[in-house]
């Protein structure tokens, strides 16, 4: 498509730090919350895995589920049942309440489960072996009834000791950071790093049981007087588990600039435990994953391949990590010999790009590394212990978010010690500087010059990293002796997909949750509806292939997808300006969370998780004056200096948050309550306002489209999980629905001056027409369909369905309802989901036919396109695989969506 018109494309909100509290009003007296239902229909849900297999070897899996409002009242209680009719044991809080005050979304954490679970009303099994949680001294200690991890509350001990009954298993869990303060670009270079450990500065204990606890610690990583790199980690325990799950999120706070060699460049994060050794070290054993369920399977001191034979029960159980025989039961021409036996304590897996990992070992520090194996993609899995008992460890998207890396050291000492690197030492440091020099574009106009040739928006000093952040997941088992190949498979495959349990889409149709009537289970009951499926089908297959044939992988890119293909190259645009990464422009992230919602397939909800933990945290400022901005589509996440609402719009993290209560996501969308405060901080339309304009907080231009969509997601959010600022939230909410309302034109008047005191736009005393195709294509459609069922405020509806009324109207019929038509628009295809909505919503079937005249016959993706891909391969390009040239991803967004609205709406009624 052409490039974005520069008013809409730069218009953006600006965010800084924390904000502080404001006084705030109430919506006026006609903005009310729709009153309270009848109770609805709470028949039992049915809940089941997304994959095969059950709960597996992981501790535990949180689900979210709707409700109908006025099914249940606050307070309600859940029982959960498995297929046999037998009570599991679960524990339910509320995540989300309708404006009647009745339940929306609750969560409920279950610790086992191999099959179809039934929840319904009543009185909660309790598990056998609860989760407690108590604070003493300096410690925070969590049992699970099998295992006990004592937490610490300062320091830089994370986690003192994991411990199996009376026996330790892991102790002195930290953070460790490798900083490398300069980097050369010759072949003549000087090394040089130092380590950061991580220092606690919080504890906070979120729940404490019966089935869940969940332990929130925050610090920073300090060495000396400096401290730095915020993390903020939560652990997450389960009844009856002899594991947890660690969430690790780390913010970049460093300073990188381009042109110098010197700066912040992390060259290692990591997650460290030591491990007793208390056996034998023939009876000592390390496991290290590689592909799939493959294991390296080793002793510290092997007794098998020797060229005297201790005997094969001997060779057979050290290989099955059972206790050897005692030794004086050996062939003694080995037992007498032990001593020359040599004992590897340590091995390193790294796995520095997406098809390699290579395996070493070595005896102990000082001596040479051997070789140990290889392959493509390791399962980021490993184990060390002995038959007294060891530790598993697993870091998840290994290889997808490289360069990782797996160390064991000292094996053969009384104590081993296990790094998880989310970032290996043995790659390049971590160079995140902007990637040009500015090629002169020093003013605005040689800005927008540049924005006319690249598609990018440069601007000095804006191409930063700083406040961009990145979240990890981690598991851990305390295991009570070395478990058998069967078990360790079992926790290799819970580390490479962690099992998620599932409402099933009917539920989520039921509830009328995210936008009544937006989403229909796949229906191919005609031909014109299978070739839209058929459609839908090969656009998220297409997608899927093209992250692995291209490689989109590696720790801050694993997630996103490819804005634009260059046909003449065979390859996505990766190094043109805003033609490369996406970075949710036009909502890809909400075409993949519908395409979920209505069909429940586990691939899709994968592709769309990553997404979502990617765009959330990368494309996101957490930190410094940008905080809660995104940033627009560019060569790197953070190059482009358009600072947007529209990209850290709250609207995408939804679905995962109540889906799973996923609480880093909780963070994220709490972040954002208070960023219209931000736009003071920033002018997004510094570059091309032709009028005198300085921020004034009782006067911030704020776009109805993508700006607010931003701000009221966020607010919507807060005020349905009744959040520490939902009052203010739900004040906001309303009485910017009522001014928008109260616009002579409604949302065609484009924006408004907006109040940070009051959370009121003031009301323009002139009509104005200000339409761009931008404004309801990063998700206000689906948050006014939402809002509308939300909030009894008629004048706000019929303003939002007058805006889908004349978007894709002629434009005659805009200048006749308006006074002037609505300029060169495009995206019309994409539009046509806002004809649908207001046809079903005002009854008006000139506008259902229209909807599918424009989503049929307009721009975007036609019928006559190939829906196929094209071989390729060398010479022609990179790597053999496939392309669809005619395919770009916002067409594909916008397709996605207009598809699936409309098929759900107007199903009924297609040409």
């Amino acid at each position: 498509m052409p490039p974005i018109p520069r008013r809409s494309l730069l218009k953006a909100a600006a965010v800084a730090g924390a904000a502080a509290q404001f006084s705030w009003a109430l919506g006026a007296r006609n903005a009310a919350a729709t009153p309270r239902a009848e109770a609805a229909d709470a028949d039992p849900v049915t809940l089941d895995w997304l994959e095969d297999g059950g709960l597996g070897a992981a501790p535990g899996s949180t689900v979210g589920v709707p409700w109908p409002k006025g099914a249940h009242r606050e307070g309600q209680t859940f029982a959960l049942t498995d297929a046999d009719g037998a009570s599991v044991p679960v524990q339910s809080w509320p995540i989300a309440y309708w404006p009647d005050g009745s339940l929306k979304w609750t969560a409920h954490a279950v610790s086992s489960g191999s099959g179809t679970l039934t929840l319904t009303a009543g009185t909660p099994a309790e598990p056998e072996k609860k989760v407690t949680v108590a604070r003493r001294g300096g410690t925070v200690d969590v049992s699970t009834g099998v295992i006990t991890a004592r937490i610490g509350t300062s320091g830089a001990t994370l986690v003192k000791s994991v411990s199996r009954g009376p026996r330790e298993i892991a102790r002195n869990g930290r953070l460790v950071l490798l900083r490398q303060p300069e980097v050369e670009d010759g072949d003549q270079t000087t090394v040089r790093t130092e380590r950061f450990d991580g220092a606690i500065s919080e504890v906070t204990v979120e729940q404490e049981g019966p089935v869940r606890a969940v332990v929130r610690i925050d610090g920073r990583h300090r060495k000396g007087s400096r401290s730095w790199l915020p993390f903020s980690i939560r652990l997450y325990f389960y009844a009856g588990a002899d594991s947890f799950r660690m969430v690790h999120t780390v913010t970049y706070d460093g300073t990188q600039e381009p042109g110098k060699a010197s700066g912040d460049f992390v060259r290692g994060i990591g997650v460290r435990f030591g491990v007793p050794m208390r056996d034998e070290s023939y009876d000592r054993h390390i496991r290290i994953g590689g592909e799939g369920t493959g294991l390296l399977r080793e002793a510290v001191k092997g007794i098998t391949g020797l060229r005297r034979d201790p005997g094969t029960a001997v060779q057979q159980a050290q290989f099955e990590g059972r206790k050897l025989p005692d030794p004086a039961t050996w062939d003694q021409r080995v037992t007498t010999r032990l001593q020359y036996i040599p004992e590897w304590g340590d091995y390193t897996l790294s796995q520095l790009s997406a098809d390699g990992f290579a395996l070493r070992k070595r005896t102990k520090k000082g001596h040479g590394w051997i070789g140990a194996g290889g392959g493509r993609r390791a399962s980021g899995f490993g184990y060390v212990g002995g038959v007294s008992g060891g530790l598993s460890f697993g870091l998840r998207d290994f290889w997808e978010k490289f360069p990782a890396q797996l160390d064991i050291r000292d094996a053969h000492t009384d104590e081993a010690e296990v790094t998880l690197w989310l970032w290996s030492p043995e790659a390049q440091p971590m160079d995140l500087r902007f990637y040009h020099d500015g090629m002169g574009q020093d003013t605005f106009p040689e800005q927008l010059e540049g924005l006319n040739i690249t598609y990018e928006d440069h601007e000095p000093g804006f191409g930063t990293p700083y406040g961009i952040a990145r979240t990890s997941e981690l598991l851990f088992w305390a295991n009570a002796s070395t478990p058998g190949a069967d078990e360790l498979a079992r926790q290799a495959e819970a580390v490479r997909v962690l099992p998620q349990l599932a409402a099933p889409p009917r539920q989520l149709i039921r509830a009328k949750v995210f936008g009544a009537g937006l989403f229909s289970e796949p229906d191919r009951s005609t031909p014109a509806k299978a070739r839209i499926e058929d459609h839908l089908d090969f656009l998220f297959t297409y997608y899927k292939d093209q992250v692995e044939m291209r490689r989109w992988y590696g720790f801050w890119d694993y997630g996103d997808i490819m804005h634009t293909y260059d046909a003449v190259r065979h390859q996505w645009r990766y190094d043109v300006g805003g033609y490369a990464w996406d970075n949710s422009e036009l909502s890809p992230d909400l075409w993949l969370w519908y395409a979920y919602l209505r069909s429940g397939r586990a691939d899709i909800f994968r592709f769309a998780e990553a997404m979502t933990r990617h765009t959330g945290e990368v494309d996101v400022y957490h930190l410094g004056k940008w905080a809660g901005l995104g940033t627009r589509h560019g060569v790197q996440h953070w190059a482009d200096s358009a600072k947007q609402q529209r990209i850290a719009n709250t609207t995408y993290r939804r679905y995962y948050y109540f889906l799973t209560a996923d609480e880093r996501v909780g963070d994220l969308m709490h972040a954002n309550v208070d960023s219209d405060e931000t736009f003071l901080a920033l002018d997004p339309l510094r570059k091309i306002r032709t009028e005198p304009y300085t921020p004034d907080r009782h006067a911030l231009s704020i776009g109805f489209g993508t700006d607010w969509s931003g701000l009221v997601s966020a607010w919507l959010t807060e005020w349905e999980r009744k959040g520490p600022k939902w009052e203010k939230a739900r004040a906001r909410v309303l009485s910017t629905m009522e001014t928008i309302a109260a616009q002579p034109n409604g949302f065609v008047q484009g924006s408004g001056l907006y109040d940070l005191d009051t959370g009121k736009f003031a009301v323009a005393g002139t009509p104005k027409v200000e339409v761009s195709h931008l404004s309801a294509v990063f998700g206000l459609n689906e948050l006014c369909a939402e809002l509308v069922d939300l909030v009894d405020m008629p004048e706000f509806e019929e303003a939002y369905y007058d805006y889908c009324r004349y978007f894709n109207a002629t434009k005659a019929e805009q200048a006749a309802r308006y006074g002037s038509h609505f300029g060169s628009l495009i995206l019309f295809q994409g539009h046509s989901r806002l004809d649908a909505f207001a046809a079903v919503r005002t009854g008006d079937e000139k506008l259902a036919e229209r909807a599918w005249e424009k989503f049929y016959d307009s721009d975007g993706y036609k019928e006559s396109a190939p829906w196929r891909t094209e071989k390729v391969s060398g010479p022609t390009a990179l790597v053999a695989g496939s392309e669809a040239t005619w395919v770009s991803t916002n067409d594909t967004a916008l397709y996605g969506l207009a598809a699936i609205e409309n098929l759900a709406l107007l199903g009924d009624r297609m040409p």
